[in-house]
């Protein structure tokens, strides 16, 4: 075994001036200036040359793809494999072969990603609406360019865009394609850039072509008329909000919602799902459904598959025997992907710079690009007929005398000298002594003649009339409208997604909660464990277990279905229905609420009440000798659980809370063992939860109201000694007779 050669040791192994970027050199410079010429090309370069798509509704990446595939007659010709197209593509596009046939799948017909697929894939492309449905390897799938793609490519090859060198300078391609239609607002994408996104939703190809037309005669048309709303292959129901709509219109940004399509099959007690939203997978749908079941939210599920096949996308769900399928799909979609939403960020390239624009300024842009590629067709087919008009001038007036144009080039020795003398002889240039000097001995004949001299009367004709669509900026809208008309007669497009407005959606069935109600007690501890009996398992057994140093603190006798109020010293209620616990026994410890109800870290509960309709009071006692009264209905949200801050005033520490149904007298005692009786109805209730409170006990400063109680609950045996006249007083000494064998304890109604 040979010997690792060990070191040389003294040998200064430094730097090599040789080497570039090896010196151990520290360059110190501002943040700024490394953001500036590291951070800001590589963001500028992210955002320009790959993530945000331009004018023609394409990123660099889709427009190497369909122009290779344009230069390899792929349109309207057979297919090739796949791996054939990657392969030419790298030509245009060096960031890999997986890379681009990725591109390839999202822009294919198997994929389904886009209303008007681009690329007639043959083979496994996957699908969209499917997380792990892998596609085939590019050498088992065949493509080529779809017939709309003529619309992408027509009159590229007369100066409609411009082209420019690829990475390598070894070839040209084109900026842009001269799309014939809003191709931008036809075709979805997205794209994350370097501090910005683009998100752009698909709309039909008709009702584009109509908007557009109609934005061509009055720029101030009504587009929520004619555009309706966007439109995904996958298709659903897409839930219209008018204003929401109008925003995404007007700004570019917002969202709105897309529910799935289902049918209930009554003979097989099963609901089939067939169009999800589009921006969800089957597996993310049968991920939360499982959830859900396991969780015990949703009993009427008996099984879920899914059976898509050949014929498409199909959710199958078993339902138990009387469940009703309208409640259970109501709350689905409440819970579930089965409704989502999709965020629009209407962010389009123009010249170079990122624009967030609504659907009136897009439209405005495409079709200023769109009159600008008409013009540049126009000038170059006019100049195509200018140069023909020249040469047939040049040949008309050698026709009139071709006598002496035959006897000039006999009688001329040298070649070279040909055009120099016709040019001489007949007053024309060298462009048009070529032209005459290479035309055939037979093409001298009297027909040949007069259909030329025909010819060149109907080029003058045409001529006068492009210049005529270039001075009249009505022809050239006339142009690309009759060109849209021609799109919309050629490639019928019937809206996917369905349309479900404000007054279809009132009269669904709301999402009901189906929770079991039946009686329950209730057993709160001191150090926050929480139990949810039945009376049969307390009949059973009703001793209770608590840790050691634990002990009870509240009780009540609720329903299931009741809503418990949470308080913690940190002002904060929580709110959870007694449902979400689970049913315990005596025996046990329960539920730990500050982990239950996902408290802050550090965070206790203080009290807590139950309520089942928010009807009454709560009463806050603060040390500080002040009582407040807020409504019980300040706490009732419209969601299942919710944390709220400012659950109470956090300007003197709570003493004691109560939650009062109808008014009463209470009790209340201090630190220095005085004792206040007054009635609750002297309290102005309020409808702010961090109201401060009045002043109900004057305290002096070394002492504090330790607690309260309603009076019938207490032992006081002469309870005219401690009845308040007025508020504020200093309360009475608790006489020995009075406090009896039970003191008034905090926190305990």
């Amino acid at each position: 075994m040979a010997k690792k050669k060990a070191p040389e040791k003294g040998i200064n192994r430094g730097a090599d001036p040789n080497v570039m970027g090896l010196r151990p050199e520290v360059l110190e410079q501002p943040i700024t200036q490394t953001l500036e010429i590291n951070y800001m090309p590589y963001a500028m370069s992210v955002i320009i040359s790959r993530a945000i798509p331009e004018i023609d509704g394409f990123k660099p990446s889709h427009r190497k793809l369909l122009y290779t595939m344009y230069t390899m007659k792929l349109l309207g010709g057979a297919r090739t494999k796949s791996a054939n197209i990657v392969g030419q593509t790298m030509k245009l596009n060096p960031h890999g072969d997986q890379a681009i046939y990725d591109t390839m799948v999202r822009l294919s017909r198997g994929y389904g990603a886009l209303l008007h697929p681009l690329v007639d894939s043959k083979g496994n492309f996957g699908k969209v609406y499917s997380r792990d449905m892998a596609w085939a390897a590019s050498r088992y799938t065949e493509a080529r360019l779809d017939p709309i793609c003529a619309e992408l490519f027509r009159d590229i090859d007369q100066d409609t865009v411009d082209f420019v060198p690829n990475y390598d300078g070894s070839m040209l391609e084109p900026s842009l394609l001269p799309t014939t239609f809003p191709n931008v607002l036809v075709s979805a994408n997205q794209g994350i850039a370097v501090g910005m996104a683009s998100n752009l939703c698909g709309f039909n190809l008709h009702e584009v072509c109509q908007a557009t037309i109609a934005f061509l005669k009055d720029p101030g048309c009504d587009l929520l008329s004619l555009l309706k709303a966007p439109d995904f292959p996958t298709g659903g129901q897409l839930l219209y909000d008018g204003a929401a709509m109008a925003s995404i219109y007007e700004t570019g940004r917002g969202s709105f919602q897309v529910r799935a399509r289902w049918r209930y099959v009554k003979e097989e007690n099963v609901v089939e799902i067939y169009e999800i939203p589009y921006t969800t997978t089957v597996e993310a749908i049968m991920d939360k459904v499982t959830e859900l079941v396991k969780a015990g939210k949703v009993k009427e599920i008996a099984d879920m598959r899914d059976e898509t096949d050949l014929n498409g996308l199909k959710l199958t769900i078993d339902l138990k025997r009387g469940a009703d399928p309208d409640k259970l799909m109501a709350r689905l979609f409440k819970s579930t992907p089965l409704q989502d939403s999709f965020a629009c960020n209407f962010n389009i390239l123009i010249a170079g710079m990122p624009r967030v624009m609504g659907v009136r300024e897009i439209l405005d842009e495409w079709t200023a690009w769109r009159s600008d590629g008409v013009r540049r067709r126009t000038y170059f087919a006019q100049k195509k007929k200018q140069d023909k008009l020249h040469l047939l001038k040049g040949l008309k007036k050698i026709l009139l005398d071709i006598d002496r144009a035959i006897r000039i080039i006999r009688d001329t020795e040298a070649d070279a000298e040909v055009v120099p003398n016709l040019m001489i002889g007949f007053g024309i240039d060298q462009i048009q002594a070529d032209y005459v000097a290479d035309i055939r001995l037979r093409n001298i004949n009297k027909e040949y003649i007069l259909k030329r001299v025909a010819e060149t009367a109907e080029l003058e004709r045409e001529i006068a009339d492009l210049q005529d669509i270039l001075d009249h900026p009505e022809r050239v809208k006339n142009i690309i409208a009759a060109e849209l008309k021609e799109v919309m007669k050629k490639y019928p497009a019937p809206r996917r997604t369905g349309i479900l407005y404000e007054h279809q959606m009132a009269a669904e069935p709301e999402p009901e909660e189906e929770i079991a109600d039946y009686p329950v007690h209730v057993f709160l501890s001191r150090e926050g464990y929480l139990k949810k009996i039945t009376p049969a398992s307390l009949r059973m057994s009703s001793e209770q277990k608590y840790k050691e140093g634990d002990g009870p603190s509240l009780r009540w006798d609720a329903g299931n279905r009741d809503e418990l109020l949470v308080f913690t010293d940190r002002q904060q209620c929580y709110k959870t229905r007694l449902s979400d616990f689970d049913d315990a026994k005596a025996s046990v410890l329960g539920d730990y609420l500050p982990t239950k109800l996902g408290m802050d870290p550090g965070e206790s509960a203080v009290w807590a009440c139950v309520t089942a309709d928010y009807s009454g009071h709560l009463l806050f006692f603060f040390q500080n000798g002040k009582v407040a009264r807020v409504e019980l209905a300040a706490y009732r949200t419209q969601t299942r659980r919710k944390k709220l801050t400012g659950a109470y005033s956090d300007k003197s520490p709570l003493a004691a809370a109560y939650h009062l149904k109808e008014d009463l007298e209470m009790a209340l005692t201090s630190s220095e063992g005085r004792c206040l009786i007054f009635h609750t109805a002297v309290l102005s209730p309020k409808t702010t939860r961090s109201t401060q409170g009045v002043n109900v006990m004057t305290l002096k400063p070394k002492y504090r109201l330790e607690a309260a109680r309603p009076l019938a609950d207490t032992a006081i045996q002469d309870p005219a000694r401690y009845r308040a006249r007025s508020l504020p007083v200093a309360g009475m000494l608790l006489r020995e007779n009075d406090r009896g064998e039970r003191q008034l304890s905090l926190l305990e109604e």
